[in-house]
């Protein structure tokens, strides 16, 4: 009987072991209840930081695309340049007082194809300028979103180191810092 007693007050020890280590673990669980929300933070700081990568993406193949255009269109008016100066050296060698009907049409063709070509210089121009403009926006806002991006990263970083240490602060400054990765991104988009 000594040893059933024994082995009683051995297994209420157990149980006894046993509440209070659950005990412990529910006021743990309590004490760290916050950290699911840094979790949470974490994966709405990830979503935004997609964003801020694609549109900044965006801007980037928009600077792109606009850096090509532009480049063309000079190509285009650096062409008519030259044709227009190749008129302009053939008109310049005709004779200056001539009488004859036939020398007096060509000189004013070669004016008419002088001028054409001037305005065609200008058209394009306007848009190889035009082009210019909106890759410099782009090529502005692209890096805005990269500043955001970078923002998000630290953030991130930041958010999961707070998770391993348990420091609030650390949660605190990530948010922080996210706030500031979006603040970026809507800069970028109010320009």
């Amino acid at each position: 009987m000594d040893d059933l007693s024994k082995e009683l007050n051995e297994l209420k020890e157990f149980i006894g072991d046993l509440k209070a280590d659950r005990v412990a673990t529910k006021e743990k669980e309590k004490r760290e209840a916050w950290t699911k929300y840094v979790s949470l933070t974490v994966v709405f700081i990830a979503v935004l930081a997609s964003i801020a990568a694609q549109w900044g993406g965006k801007y980037g193949s928009r600077t792109q695309m606009n850096q090509a255009q532009a480049s063309d269109a000079w190509s285009a008016y650096q062409s008519q340049s030259i044709k227009e100066h190749i008129y302009d050296i053939t008109r310049k060698q005709l004779p200056k007082n001539a009488t004859d009907a036939e020398v007096v049409q060509q000189q004013k063709e070669f004016e008419g194809k002088v001028a054409d070509y001037d305005k065609k210089k200008a058209d394009w121009q306007a848009k190889a300028q035009g082009f210019e403009k909106v890759r410099d926006e782009a090529s502005h806002k692209g890096g805005y979103m990269g500043t955001s991006i970078s923002f998000f990263s630290i953030a991130i970083a930041m958010a999961t180191t707070c998770l391993v240490t348990k420091k609030k602060t650390l949660w605190f400054l990530s948010i922080l810092l996210a706030l500031g990765g979006l603040g970026e991104m809507i800069y970028a988009w109010s320009l």
